[in-house]
C-alpha cells in the first residue's frame, strides 16, 4: 500500500513535540508528511496549531497511513495502546520507540505475526531548541538503514549516538534523558541564592541562565574537561573556592551522583515491570 505519511506519531506529548519541531525546522520532512494521534484534544490542538500537521484520536488510522511509527506513550501504558493496532503493523513499518525502560525485545514481542523492525531511542527535552541528545539502539530485526533513518530524525533536534549494547539504554536515560532536569534544578538553586543575597528576580533569572549557557558552551567548545575548567575559575582563597568547599561539605557532588543512579534504577524497574 502507499502510505500517506512518512511519520505517524502515537502520543503527542512534550517529547514528541520537540522531535516534530526538529524534523520540521530542519526540513527533514514537510508538514504534510507527518500525522499525530493523541486522546487529548488539547494536545492535538498544539500539534495542529503549531506545526500545521494532521491529527487524530485514532491510533489505527495513524498506523494504516504511515511508514515510520513514533511510539511516544507512557511506558506503563504501552501494551494497552499497542494492543489496539498490533495486527495492523506491516513489514514495511519502522517502529521508533522513545518509551523509557521498554526493551526492543518486549516491543517486538507485541507483534508475533512478523519480525517487527524496532529502534529504541532515548531523547531529551532540549530537542525543542535544537540541542537535544539521544541514544539510539536498533532491535534484532532493524537494518542499518532503519538505524540511519531513526538517527536522521533525532539529529534534526540535536545529536544522536548509536548504542550497540541495549543494556546501556537505562544509563542513557538516567544521564541525558533525565539530565536536563538536573541542570534546571541546579539553576533554580542559583536563582534562589541570588535573590537571598539581594539581587532582583529579573537579575537572578538572567544571571543564572546566561551563566549556565556560557558554562555549557565552554565545555563543548574548549575541548577541556569540566574539572579542568572548574579549576581555572577557582583561585586559592577566592570566592569560588569558598563555594566549592561549602558544596563539598554539604555532599552536593555525592547527592547528584546518587540522584542519577536513582534514575537509572527506576529505568530498570520500568523495564522489568510487567
Amino acid at each position: 500500500m502507499l502510505a500517506q505519511y512518512e511519520i505517524g506519531v502515537i502520543g503527542a506529548g512534550n517529547a514528541a513535540e520537540g522531535i516534530v519541531h526538529g524534523v520540521l525546522r530542519n526540513s527533514v520532512l514537510l508538514d504534510d508528511r507527518i500525522v499525530a494521534s493523541d486522546p487529548s484534544p488539547q494536545r492535538r490542538a498544539v500539534f495542529t496549531d503549531r506545526f500545521h500537521i494532521a491529527t487524530t484520536d485514532d491510533n489505527c488510522q495513524v498506523v494504516r497511513d504511515s511508514y515510520i511509527l513514533l511510539l511516544a506513550v507512557k511506558p506503563q501504558q504501552y501494551r494497552e495502546v499497542v494492543r489496539e493496532f498490533a495486527n495492523l503493523v506491516r513489514e514495511d513499518h519502522l517502529l521508533v520507540s522513545i518509551m523509557a525502560g521498554v526493551s526492543t525485545r518486549k516491543l517486538e514481542d507485541c507483534f508475533p505475526h512478523l519480525k517487527a523492525r524496532v529502534v529504541r531511542v532515548m531523547p531529551n527535552l532540549a530537542s525543542h531548541v535544537g540541542t537535544g541528545m539521544a541514544g539510539v539502539c536498533p532491535g534484532r530485526y532493524a537494518s542499518e538503514a532503519d538505524l540511519l533513518r531513526a538517527q536522521r530524525i533525532f539529529d534534526a533536534g540535536g545529536k544522536s549516538v548509536h548504542i550497540a549494547d541495549e543494556t546501556l539504554m537505562d544509563a542513557i536515560t538516567a544521564v541525558s534523558g533525565t539530565g536536563p532536569a538536573y541542570y534546571y534544578f541546579f539553576t533554580e538553586a542559583i536563582m534562589e541564592a541570588a535573590k537571598r543575597v539581594g539581587l532582583s528576580p529579573a537579575y537572578a533569572n538572567l544571571l543564572a541562565k546566561q551563566t549556565a549557557l556560557g558554562a555549557a558552551r565552554m565545555m563543548l567548545d574548549s575541548g577541556e574537561t569540566p574539572d579542568v575548567l572548574r579549576k581555572k575559575v577557582t583561585s586559592p582563597g577566592g570566592t569560588t573556592e569558598a563555594a566549592m568547599a561549602s558544596m563539598h561539605k554539604s555532599g552536593v557532588f555525592d547527592s547528584i551522583v546518587q540522584g542519577v543512579v536513582a534514575a537509572y534504577e527506576r529505568g530498570r524497574e520500568l523495564g522489568s515491570a510487567e
